[in-house]
Formats: structure tokens, C-alpha cells, sequence
């Protein structure tokens, strides 16, 4: 039972992760090829969303691979048989408690260590990016607005560098357009950053109060584009950067550091613990929903959709406690409750399913002769 449940798992994990890693990465490919990234960024992006995604998904993996498990065994009538040997319901359980274990194992080393490695990678890659002056500046034959109130045109771009016939459009200052246009442009670097070198064009001023344009020629001209290019995101981590140890021992800093609250960064350290045991208590209401009721020639459809039902009441538990914490950092035990509540569910059920079935008395009366 064991290995088939694993094999079940490891083929409702791949399915889930794609689905979910293609739509992200439709996000990912629009917003980083459309700034003229290639697609070797991309592919690095996706890679190190992809931690992320795997720890979303292996929950509902195990709650799906325990039910499908759990059916055919039911169907084929395997489950018929095994019990009529003597296996209970909370014998049957073992593997199925081994297997959530194994599942919370790979929870674990996901929530504790790669996620957080992987969003901090992403977080510095974004900011290195978000500073390249080639993906931002140096398109030809496009309108970019690196900046609001900037328009930036490159007619052609030679394979020594050379700009040919530039046009930039600053409209930051209020009540003031200026628009440069060269015939030749470079790019140079300095300590102070980047700039925009100019040659033989003209500057265009218009003074939008007064209707005034004024035109000034010039034969070379620097326009500093370092504020064009600025890096984002410097100087603050968020919390889902930060390793689990560091957010336990270190609360009030991290918070004022991440700019949350004590609260939100309790949960979201607790978080990394009971995403695991959530997946033991997924897989255990998967299989544990579908005991009740014994043996039907008509399947265990209803089955299913209770379990559903119940894994849905423990996520909506989830979601009533995590306000409660993030207002008050000493409540952080209750995001545990969750997994209390699943696990008394999952007692409940295996309880039923274990009790001898007796008719009813008025069923009885009416077979006797």
C-alpha cells in the first residue's frame, strides 16, 4: 500500500507542480521578455519560483494520492478482504501514516531551507536586473518608457555600440518637456553611473504654462540615465527570505527590519512547521474519509466528497486563526490548530469505521420470520 501510494504522489505532484509552475511562468515570461530579458533569464526565474510551488502542491498531492489509493483498493474489494482477516481500519492506517510522514519529511527540508534559499536568490537576481542598463535601455526600433515620464527611441543599434539617431523625451518636471534628439549616441560609465553621450542634435524645450518652445543645438551633450536604471528592493529583506531559527530567536528585529508586525512574523515562522504536519493530516482524511461507510457496489463517491469537505473545513480553520496571530504574537499556538483539528477528525472517522455493524432493530424484526 505503501508503494503504491508513493507512486500515486509522485504522479499527482508532477501534474499539480506543472500546472501551477505554467501559470506563473506565463507571468514570469510576459514581464521579463516584454523588458527585453532573454531566456536564459527566464529559465533561472522559473527554476527558482519552482521550491516554492513544490511546497504549495504536496498537500494536496497526498490528500489525492491517499483517496485514489483508497478507492481502488475499495473497489477491487481488497479492503473487503483485508478486513475480514482482521485488519482494522487503524491497522489499515499504518501506511498510510508513514507515507504523510515521508511527505512532511520533504515539507520540511522545502519550507525550512529551500524555499527561503531559493526567494533570496530571486530576490538578488531581481535587483541586478532591475539594474541592467541593456535590458531597459538599449532596444532598437522600440518606444520604451524605462521611467514615467520618460520615452526613450533607438533607430539602430551598430555591433561597435553606436546609437543611431536617438530621441529622448524627459516629462518629469512639472510644467516643463524637454526632447532630445541626436544623430549618434553612447553609453558610457563612470563612478557616479551610466550616462547618455549625445552627438550633433538638438534639445526641444517647451514650457507648457507659457506655449514657449525653445531649441537649443548642440554638438555633444551628457544626460545622466542613472535614474532610469535604479535598483529596487535594496536594503529591506521579507520575511519569507528569512531562515526559520532567525525568525523565532530574533522577532522584533526581524520585524522592524521586514517592516511587519511581531505577529505576522510568528505566523509566518510556525507556518513553516505546520505546512508539514499538514500534509500527514491531508493524507490521513484522504484515506480516512473513504473508510466510513465499509464496502458499496455503487462506489464511494460520497466518500470523496465528504473527505474533500473536510479538508476544506481544516483549511478554512487556517484561515480563522492566522488574524488572530498576526494581531497577537502570544497567540502563536493556535496555528497549530489546524492540525488538531484535522487529527480529532481523522479519530472520528477511523473510530466509525472501526465499529461492527449492527442493523437497525426494526430491520431486524422485519427479516426474522
Amino acid at each position: 500500500m505503501l508503494s503504491q501510494l508513493m507512486v500515486l504522489f509522485g504522479f499527482f505532484a508532477l501534474v499539480l507542480v506543472s500546472v501551477y509552475w505554467v501559470n506563473r511562468a506565463v507571468v514570469l515570461f510576459d514581464r521579463l521578455i516584454a523588458d527585453g530579458h532573454s531566456a536564459g533569464v527566464f529559465l533561472e526565474f522559473s527554476a527558482l519560483s519552482l521550491p516554492s510551488v513544490i511546497a504549495l502542491v504536496l498537500p494536496m498531492a497526498a490528500f489525492a494520492a491517499a483517496v485514489y489509493v483508497t478507492n481502488r483498493l475499495s473497489s477491487e474489494s481488497e479492503l473487503t478482504v483485508v478486513q475480514s482477516v482482521g485488519f482494522s481500519p487503524w491497522r489499515l492506517a499504518r501506511p498510510v501514516l508513514v507515507f504523510g510522514i515521508l511527505i512532511a519529511a520533504m515539507m520540511a527540508m522545502l519550507t525550512h531551507v529551500l524555499v527561503p534559499a531559493s526567494l533570496e536568490q530571486l530576490r538578488l537576481r531581481e535587483r541586478e536586473i532591475s539594474g541592467s542598463l541593456t535590458a531597459r535601455l538599449l532596444r532598437e526600433g522600440v518606444f520604451l518608457h524605462p521611467s514615467k515620464g520618460v520615452t526613450f527611441f533607438i533607430r539602430e543599434i551598430t555591433e561597435t555600440g553606436e546609437l543611431n539617431d536617438v530621441l529622448l523625451s524627459d516629462r518629469r518636471q512639472a510644467g516643463r518637456d524637454v526632447s532630445y534628439t541626436a544623430e549618434k549616441a553612447y553609453i558610457l560609465r563612470d563612478d557616479e553611473g551610466p550616462k547618455l553621450v549625445m552627438l550633433t542634435g538638438l534639445a526641444q524645450t517647451l514650457d507648457l504654462e507659457t506655449n514657449r518652445l525653445s531649441t537649443t543645438n548642440f554638438s555633444d551633450l551628457t544626460y545622466d540615465v542613472s535614474a532610469l536604471v535604479t535598483q529596487s528592493g535594496v536594503g529591506r529583506r521579507k520575511v519569507n527570505f528569512i531562515p526559520t531559527w532567525e525568525l523565532l530567536t530574533r522577532t522584533q528585529a526581524v520585524a522592524e527590519e521586514a517592516g511587519e508586525d511581531p505577529g505576522e512574523v510568528l505566523e509566518a515562522a510556525h507556518m513553516r512547521f505546520q505546512n508539514p504536519l499538514l500534509s500527514v493530516v491531508a493524507a490521513l482524511i484522504g484515506y480516512a474519509g473513504l473508510m466510513v461507510g465499509g464496502y458499496s457496489r455503487f462506489g464511494v463517491t460520497k466518500q470523496i466528497v465528504g473527505a474533500i469537505f473536510l479538508l476544506v473545513v481544516v483549511k478554512l480553520v487556517e484561515s480563522g486563526v492566522t488574524d488572530p496571530v498576526r494581531a497577537d504574537p502570544r497567540l502563536w499556538p493556535l496555528v497549530y490548530l489546524p492540525s488538531v483539528v484535522g487529527a480529532i477528525i481523522v479519530w472520528l472517522l477511523l473510530w466509525s469505521a472501526s465499529r461492527p455493524y449492527r442493523p437497525r432493530r426494526g430491520a431486524a424484526q422485519e427479516v426474522a420470520p
